[in-house]
C-alpha cells in the first residue's frame, strides 16, 4: 500500500551506500602532493634509467680508497690453552663461543673472566654448532673469533713518520711465511722506535692470531701495511726520499760500515731459508751482512730484523 512504510525491504531515503562520514578521505584526496619530481627522480621514466646508468658507471670508475685492500676472514682461535693464552697477550678477540654444559676447568673459567673484562661477546652454542664451525677441530668447548686484520697502505707508514717530524723507520719483509717472524718483528719495530711494517699481499705470513700473541699486543699500536707488490712499494719509498736496506749474507757492507740508519730508510729482511728475492734484491740501495763471528750461516727473520732496528736505534739516539 502507498505510503506504507512497514512493507518489507521498502526504501525510505534516496541516498545509496553507508549514511556515516567519509573520515576525511575525501577532503585528503583533493589536497596537493607538492611540484612533480624532475623526469630524472621519477622511478620508471626514461631521464631516470639514464641518471641511474651514469651513477653506475661513475661508481664503476671511481678509485678505490688507498688504505690497505679488502680484509681477509674473520679468524677463529681453538681450544682451551690456545684460547686462554690469546686473551691474556691482547689477542683482539670479539666473541667468545662457549660449549652449552661444558666441564669447567681453571682454563675456563679464566677465559671467562678475561672475556667479561674486555666485554667481548659471550655466546653458548652446543657441541655440533661448535664442530661445524671449526670444521671438527678439538676445541675442548672454547672458540674465539678474531676480526679480520685492517692493514694499512705503505705509503702511510712514512707519510705519518714524516708528519710527526721524525725520519721515517721502516721494516719490510720479503717471502716471510711464518706468523710467529712477523709477530716478533713488529714487536721489535714498536720496540727500537720504528714505524711500521710491510709485507707482501702474496705467499707472505698476515696478521693471524699467532702474529699477534708474537707481538705481545704491540701490534695494537704499530701499523703492518700490505703491499700488492713489494718491489713496488720499495720503489715508491725511493721516491719519496727513503734509503732501501738489504739483509743478506754476501752484502757488500757489514752493519757497523752503515752510514744510513740515521736517516729516513727501509729495512728488508728475507726469509732464512732463501734470503731476497732477485727482484727485490736489484731493488736494494744497499746490502748489508750482520758479521756473525759465532760461525752461525744465518738468523732467522725476527731477531736479524731486532739487531739491525737496535743499531738504528742507538745512531738515532
Amino acid at each position: 500500500m502507498a505510503g506504507n512504510s512497514q512493507r518489507r525491504n521498502r526504501r525510505t531515503s534516496n541516498k545509496k551506500g553507508a549514511q556515516v562520514g567519509s573520515g576525511g578521505k575525501r577532503r585528503r584526496g583533493l589536497e596537493g602532493k607538492g611540484p612533480t619530481p624532475p623526469a630524472s627522480e621519477r622511478k620508471g621514466h626514461v631521464k631516470n634509467r639514464v641518471a641511474n646508468a651514469k651513477a653506475k658507471h661513475a661508481a664503476a670508475r671511481r678509485p678505490a680508497p688507498r688504505r690497505g685492500g679488502a680484509k681477509g676472514t674473520a679468524e677463529l682461535v681453538v681450544g682451551r690453552n690456545p684460547v686462554v693464552e690469546a686473551l691474556r697477550e691482547g689477542v683482539p678477540a670479539t666473541t667468545l663461543y662457549v660449549q652449552q654444559f661444558i666441564d669447567s676447568d681453571e682454563r675456563v673459567r679464566e677465559a671467562l673472566q678475561l672475556a667479561t673484562e674486555r666485554g667481548l661477546n659471550l655466546m653458548e652454542a652446543p657441541r655440533p654448532e661448535l664442530d661445524r664451525m671449526t670444521n671438527g677441530l678439538n676445541h675442548q668447548g672454547l672458540v674465539a673469533q678474531i676480526p679480520p686484520y685492517d692493514y694499512a697502505h705503505p705509503e702511510d707508514l712514512a707519510a705519518a713518520a714524516f708528519d710527526a717530524g721524525e725520519d721515517p723507520l721502516i721494516v719490510a719483509l720479503d717471502g716471510v711465511t711464518d706468523p710467529r717472524n712477523l709477530g716478533a718483528v713488529v714487536r721489535s719495530v714498536s720496540a727500537f722506535g720504528g714505524h711500521g711494517v710491510v709485507v707482501p699481499e702474496r705467499r707472505a705470513a698476515g696478521m693471524t692470531a699467532g702474529a699477534w700473541k708474537t707481538s705481545a699486543g704491540t701490534a695494537a699500536r704499530t701499523p703492518v701495511a700490505r703491499a700488492t707488490n713489494l718491489t713496488r712499494a720499495l720503489e715508491s719509498y725511493q721516491k719519496a726520499g727513503l734509503t732501501v736496506v738489504g739483509l743478506a749474507a754476501d752484502g757488500e757492507l757489514e752493519l757497523q760500515d752503515l752510514d744510513v740508519l740515521d736517516g729516513p730508510v727501509v729495512i728488508v729482511v728475507g726469509s732464512e731459508g732463501k734470503g731476497l728475492s732477485r727482484l727485490v734484491g736489484e731493488t736494494c740501495d744497499v746490502r748489508v751482512r750482520i758479521p756473525m763471528p759465532g760461525g752461525a750461516e744465518s738468523l732467522n727473520a725476527g731477531v736479524a730484523a731486532g739487531v739491525v732496528l737496535w743499531e738504528a736505534a742507538r745512531r738515532r739516539a
